[in-house]
């Protein structure tokens, strides 16, 4: 985007109150909600890549992988615009002169890799028609919190989390942006044997990214050299994207994004939590996610 249509979006967000609203139960932004026949209604291609997550669950990351791999490691390529241009987020409504992610993704060239983090049940239906590849990212309730709260701290368009202590029963009561992380991972959990799904761990990805990259790249039917692969491997890191300006955010004004408050890319670790949580809330959490997860099938692993 041009750096006049971004100084008229600044002012337009400088003076807007952002409200949430609700699709069947799920708390959406308000833009999102008034743009929902729009966003249901979108066509998918048979060759589009999803990559699907609950948010702050490894979403920039993995589709920095999803769009090198597709590049075959050619950097330049993967430097072509920042992470929110290159890769539309379908569900996205933000004030005009901004394009919406449908309008991106129309405009868009084929194969398109393409974000969300609405649960299954609000999916657009054309991707399970056209069985688009999904690339699903899990990771551990406990991070996701802990990292969802920073980064509503500091994305000016989403509601203030409050004191952690009220956000964490936010949080378990499902009343967060993009709804129940319980309800999100179990409902494309039970889609994996009906659909293209690729289930990623996020905790997988920390402990060996070579073996997650591999296996993204076997699912997107590409078959690299180890040399390009590791050189995925060192673009993808923690530190390189953080100091890359196309995916850590920061070509985007304050006035949206404050990283003064906390940076996009905050810390990129497992057990984080264990600095937030109080012995009180381990309990609490524990006793819901047993009684929410058992017998699902799905193993997490909070720390490594």
């Amino acid at each position: 985007m041009d750096p006049a249509a971004m100084e008229e979006l600044v002012k337009v967000m400088e003076n807007m109150q952002f409200t949430m609203g609700h699709i069947e139960g799920v708390s959406l932004p308000g833009f999102t909600c008034d743009a929902w026949d729009t966003i249901y209604n979108f066509q998918a291609r048979e060759d589009d890549i999803l990559i699907s997550t609950y948010p702050k669950a490894g979403t920039t990351w993995m589709h920095e992988i999803m769009d090198l791999i597709l590049q075959e490691g050619d950097i330049q390529k993967s430097m072509r615009a920042p992470c929110y241009v290159k890769v539309p987020f379908i569900e996205m409504v933000t004030p005009k002169p901004m394009p919406s992610g449908v309008e991106l993704a129309e405009k868009m060239a084929s194969p398109r890799i393409i974000k969300t983090h609405l649960p299954i049940s609000l999916l657009p239906p054309s991707f399970l028609e056209k069985n688009v590849k999904v690339v699903y990212v899990a990771r551990n309730a406990k991070d996701c919190m802990v990292s969802y709260y920073y980064f509503q701290k500091m994305n000016k368009g989403l509601p203030d989390p409050g004191t952690w202590e009220n956000y964490f029963s936010t949080f378990l009561s499902g009343d967060v942006p993009w709804g129940s992380w319980f309800d999100h991972v179990l409902g494309w959990w039970k889609a994996v044997d009906k659909h293209q799904i690729l289930f990623v761990f996020y905790e997988d990805m920390i402990k060996d990214p070579m073996c997650e990259i591999r296996k993204v790249m076997k699912f997107l039917g590409k078959d690299l050299s180890d040399e390009v692969l590791e050189n995925i491997k060192y673009h993808t890191s923690f530190q390189a994207m953080k100091e890359n300006p196309m995916a850590n955010y920061t070509t985007l004004p304050k006035a949206i994004f404050d990283q003064t408050i906390s940076p996009f890319m905050r810390k990129g670790i497992v057990g984080d939590w264990k600095t937030h949580f109080t012995v009180a809330q381990n309990i609490i959490f524990d006793e819901k996610y047993k009684k929410t997860m058992e017998g699902s099938g799905l193993n997490f692993r909070t720390e490594l």
